[in-house]
């Protein structure tokens, strides 16, 4: 199978590197461009067998499964570049969660499906979310799902839940990363220890913390539970972020929603006029 991936941005370069590293793929056997030629290059210095196509038609006609891997307001202009070279038998991909699987079959006669990855695929783990379109075939929901339970945990989610999935799955690790600088920093400032002393004991915590709910020790109310001794220093820490945390989440979401519905609209506009 041929693997194309139109676009080597940040989440396109992830998808490419997780994918051969957790031998889904070969190099050999992907074709990529990129918008700015020196970015695809620099991912053939790292793989030498991967092939760079001058444009995203010639990456379409050499490929079976194509990745389109741009911003959301750039996929319907690179779908009406390569629909020319996207028979039956092919297969589509968009990694951008306001473009959805009904839109991309309006446009085109092959196989379509949405697979919204996060940055822990690159380290072959953590969930990667998959819409397939209506008239996805069995042969390729099989092929793509096979793909990415080499590189992630696939979970097949409707269209109504995309922006929330989303949020925990993709968004998640920029959230709870800025988080945990906030507490590294809050130490610092509080106590006395040095930023890069508590920033190796703060990540190498999360990783343990990880370890725990992935082996299946500990549900998280129940890990908290056990660290939270009656009466404890933990239990009063807990408190103070009880009281002042609130509705943060609830807030997070919110704005999320509503950059997503914009976001939407631009580009039902964009779809709906041509």
């Amino acid at each position: 199978m041929k693997i194309g991936i139109i676009g080597t941005g940040n989440m396109g370069t992830i998808l490419i590197e997780a994918l051969i590293d957790g031998k889904a793929v070969s190099p050999s056997s992907m074709v990529i461009t990129n918008r700015t030629k020196t970015k695809a290059m620099m991912l053939k210095d790292k793989y030498k067998n991967i092939r760079v196509g001058e444009n995203a038609a010639e990456v379409a006609s050499q490929s079976d499964l194509v990745f389109i891997c741009v911003k959301p307001l750039d996929v319907f202009p690179i779908l009406k570049e390569i629909n020319p070279h996207l028979g039956t038998r092919k297969c589509i991909i968009s990694i951008t969660s306001p473009i959805d699987t009904n839109q991309l079959e309006a446009k085109t006669a092959c196989s379509v499906a949405r697979v919204i990855p996060s940055i822990t695929n690159r380290a072959l783990a953590g969930v990667s979310l998959i819409t397939y379109g209506e008239h996805c075939s069995e042969n390729w929901k099989t092929k793509v799902e096979s793909l990415f339970a080499k590189i992630s945990v696939p979970v097949t989610i409707d269209e109504k839940i995309t922006r929330v999935a989303s949020d925990i799955v993709s968004c998640g690790p920029a959230f709870f990363t800025y988080l945990l600088q906030r507490f590294i920093l809050a130490a610092v400032k509080a106590t006395e220890i040095d930023q890069e002393t508590a920033t190796v004991m703060a990540s190498e915590m999360i990783v343990g913390l990880g370890e725990l709910i992935k082996q299946g020790h500990y549900t998280l109310p129940s890990l908290q539970e056990k660290v939270c001794v009656k009466g404890g220093i933990t239990g009063e820490g807990i408190k103070v972020m009880e009281d002042e945390l609130g509705d943060l989440f609830e807030h997070v979401f919110q704005t999320t929603h509503a950059k997503f519905n914009e976001d939407l609209e631009k580009v039902n506009l964009q779809f709906n006029k041509h």
